[in-house]
């Protein structure tokens, strides 16, 4: 019996140094991976894995609401549609009546052994509409929060339906499991909390831009980033793209649209503002906004520099090769230039991402009064972009365009010029 009590506590202790190993291992992913929707999954999938959690999410707060960005199962669905497309983007209020919105308000974690037979004294209950969505049935439940070092919510980690080491369902999360899944939340607490740093960041770089170029920046650039939003859904919905790995691409390009004439900060007032058309030397001047932009994300560290930096590059390319800057590496090239570039890269060459903003750009652009010229009706503008079909721009790009002008134009009519 001695014997026994010994190898069992010996497995114990083995067991929690694996399950501590892992929580290391994610601790040093967080420093490597740059990717934020990356390093959450990973942490998705040690936290199930830990505590043996069929399934799981990480919701994001989102103003009054928390989101469901990331969420795995390894439930199988009868419908064969998977939980990432059925309960990605799912919503849930932050308030006191539901589990994870009494999670994120109070910074305390809530451990049930049934969401359907919580007390109605308890002050919270399940949302039942995520199983009936997902046609999936939670039981056991374990939400964490997360938080900023400050305490202000970021989130909250939630975990369902834990079993035994042979398999076998378990009534409810046990205290181990609670501590476990404490030192994984921090984790992705910090993650968390330096994408809202690195955001904050963002918003500081364009309302610099704005300063400098009060009339043509702000509205804009929120105009320009909500036509790619639109247009990037209309792409991905073509391909079949998930929809959880949808909203995430869009969010991050939305972003980058946001700052893809951040470059510009760098151009002399007398070319910006000019009322009239730039002669070559000043025109090659202007190109070099696009070197500045990508030059600006060269050395930061967040998950969608890659992208910023590949749209502020290339958003002034052409479906033709007629665009700029090309190949040129912003990193080599000398920002004053004695000539424009002449051969920019082409087609499918040319980053999708990229090309979504180049369009929404040029038709905020003709849509908007500018130092060097008047706004051009809707009729006009409708006509030159389909007139640069095939040259400018990509063809599918604009059949989505036109598909999706009800909701442009919402864009445009949400973002109203000021001047």
């Amino acid at each position: 019996m001695f014997r026994q009590s010994i190898d069992a506590l010996r497995d114990k202790v083995d067991t929690q140094g694996v399950r501590l190993q892992s929580i290391g291992n994610v601790g040093i992913e967080l420093n490597e991976i740059r990717d934020l929707d990356i390093l959450m999954q990973h942490v998705l999938t040690e936290a199930r894995h830990l505590v043996r959690a069929e399934a799981g999410a990480i919701l994001t707060r989102d103003e009054d609401d928390l989101v469901v960005r990331f969420v795995q199962n390894d439930a199988h669905l009868q419908s064969g549609r998977s939980f990432v497309d059925l309960a990605g983007g799912f919503r849930v209020p932050i308030s006191h009546g539901s589990i994870s919105g009494r999670v994120s308000i109070t910074g305390e974690h809530v451990n049930v052994e049934d969401v359907y037979k919580i007390p109605a004294d308890a002050g919270y209950h399940f949302l039942s509409s995520y199983d009936e969505r997902t046609g999936y049935r939670t039981k056991a439940m374990l939400a964490y929060p997360l938080k900023s070092p400050n305490g202000d919510p970021l989130g909250v980690l939630q975990l369902a339906n834990p079993s035994t080491p042979d398999g076998q369902p378990k009534a409810r999360f046990d205290t181990e499991d609670v501590g476990l899944i404490r030192n994984l939340a921090s984790i992705a607490s910090v993650a968390l909390e330096r994408a809202r740093i690195t955001r904050s960041l963002i918003e500081r770089m364009i309302a610099m831009a704005e300063i400098h170029d009060p009339k043509e920046t702000g509205a804009h650039v929120k105009r320009v980033a909500g036509y790619s939003r639109v247009l990037f859904e209309g792409w991905a919905k073509r391909r079949g793209m998930p929809q959880i790995e949808m909203e995430r691409q869009r969010d991050r390009l939305s972003i980058a649209a946001m700052l893809h004439d951040v470059g510009k900060i760098g151009i002399p007032d007398a070319i910006l503002k000019k009322p009239g058309r730039l002669d070559p030397d000043e025109f090659a001047r202007m190109q070099m906004h696009t070197l500045i932009g990508a030059r600006l994300f060269e050395h930061t560290h967040a998950d969608f520099d890659e992208l910023a930096r590949t749209v502020a590059l290339h958003h002034h390319e052409r479906w033709d090769g007629g665009g700029y800057p090309g190949a040129l590496d912003p990193d080599e090239v000398d920002l004053a230039p004695t000539e424009p570039i002449r051969q920019g890269l082409a087609g499918e060459d040319i980053p999708i991402e990229a090309r979504i903003v180049g369009l929404a750009d040029v038709y905020d652009a003709l849509c908007s009064v500018r130092s060097y010229k008047e706004a051009w009706p809707e009729e006009r503008v409708l006509a030159e972009i389909q007139e640069l079909s095939g040259t400018h721009f990509d063809p599918e790009l604009v059949e989505i365009f036109l598909e999706e002008l009800d909701r442009i134009r919402a864009v445009r009519d949400t973002h109203p010029r000021k001047f």
